[in-house]
């Protein structure tokens, strides 16, 4: 049976699960909540590229992207930095939605797929 590996299991969720060389990431919310879109976005996507190395891969491997916003009208800023951060031609399967956040201080939450 293949291994399955959890990245800092808590009760409730992992930060990341790999499983037959697929990486699965938890939704990933700024540390700083004080930032705008652009910042926690900016934010978000540092501690993914870590998230992302611990499993080594990148962001040139990304299958899919789910992403929710506090306000859909904050698209634009997410996608200035997100589209700084994707290497060229290599944009992931994605959704982008408006959602009620469990803290009304989180903008912006991620989670992504990605392959080895």
């Amino acid at each position: 049976m293949s291994k399955i590996l959890r990245t800092n299991p808590s009760p409730i969720l992992s930060a990341a699960v790999e499983y037959h060389g697929f990486i699965f990431t938890q939704g990933v919310v700024a540390r700083n909540l004080d930032a705008d879109a652009e910042g926690q976005t900016r934010d978000i996507l540092e501690q993914l590229d870590t998230l992302l190395e611990q499993h080594g891969t990148d962001n040139t491997r990304l299958l899919q992207a789910q992403i929710w916003l506090k306000d859909i009208n904050d698209r634009d800023a997410l996608n200035k930095v997100w589209s700084a951060w994707l290497p060229e031609n290599a944009a992931p399967a994605r959704a982008c939605v408006q959602a009620v956040m469990t803290n009304p201080r989180i903008l912006v939450e991620i989670m992504v797929v990605t392959t080895k």
